[in-house]
C-alpha cells in the first residue's frame, strides 16, 4: 500500500478500526483505530461503519465519515479490506470498484506469515484457512491481482485504479 500510495498522489488509504491489540510498530490512528469491543459496538449500533466483520476473535471495520470526507474531496479512496467487508460495500456502492489480490500460491503465503512472526502457528493456520475460503469469492471482484512479484503487482495496482480515476473524470 505505501508504494501505490506513492504512486497514486490523489489517492488516500482509509484507516480501519479494530478490536485487537496493537502490534509492535504498528501507530493508533496510522495503521487502525483500536477499540474496545464496546466502542466498536457502538460505531454498529450508530451506522457509523460503511462494512465491518469478525474474525481471528476481533473486530475489524471501516468508519463511514472519513471515507465520504476524501470521496467529497474528490479523493480516490482505497479500503484495505477482506471479502467480507468487499461483499458489503458492493451491495451499498455498486459503483466501487473491488481488487481481489491473492498470494501466488498458500505455501508461499504461509512462508510470508512466518517469516512475518507476528502470529503464533495457530494463528496463521487460521489466516491460511480463511484464505482458502475467500479464494472462492475472487470472481465477484471487478478486478484479480496475484501478488507474486511486488513491483508487477504495484503496476498491475497502478493501472487499475489510474483506468477507473480517467473513467471517472471523463
Amino acid at each position: 500500500m505505501k508504494e501505490i500510495l506513492c504512486r497514486v498522489p490523489d489517492a488516500w488509504l482509509s484507516v480501519s478500526a479494530t478490536t485487537r491489540s496493537m502490534r509492535p510498530g504498528e501507530v493508533a490512528g496510522i495503521s487502525y483505530y483500536y477499540v474496545s469491543r464496546e466502542q466498536f459496538q457502538a460505531l454498529i449500533d450508530t451506522g457509523d461503519l460503511l462494512e465491518y466483520s469478525k474474525h481471528f476473535s476481533n473486530y475489524y471495520g471501516t468508519p463511514k465519515a472519513p471515507v465520504e470526507k476524501h470521496v467529497a474531496a474528490g479523493k480516490q479512496v482505497i479500503l484495505e479490506i477482506d471479502v467480507n467487508g468487499a461483499l458489503q460495500v458492493q451491495k451499498i456502492a455498486p459503483y466501487a470498484v473491488t481488487i481481489f489480490v491473492e498470494p501466488p500460491s498458500i505455501e508461499e503465503l504461509k512462508s510470508r506469515l512466518i517469516k512475518r512472526g507476528t502470529e503464533a502457528p495457530q494463528q496463521i493456520e487460521e489466516r491460511i484457512n480463511r484464505v482458502n475460503s475467500e479464494l472462492g469469492f475472487k470472481a465477484r471482484y471487478n478486478h484479480i491481482v496475484v501478488n507474486d512479484d511486488l513491483s508487477q503487482a504495484c503496476d498491475e495496482l497502478t493501472a487499475i485504479i489510474d483506468s477507473h480515476a480517467r473513467i471517472i473524470k471523463e
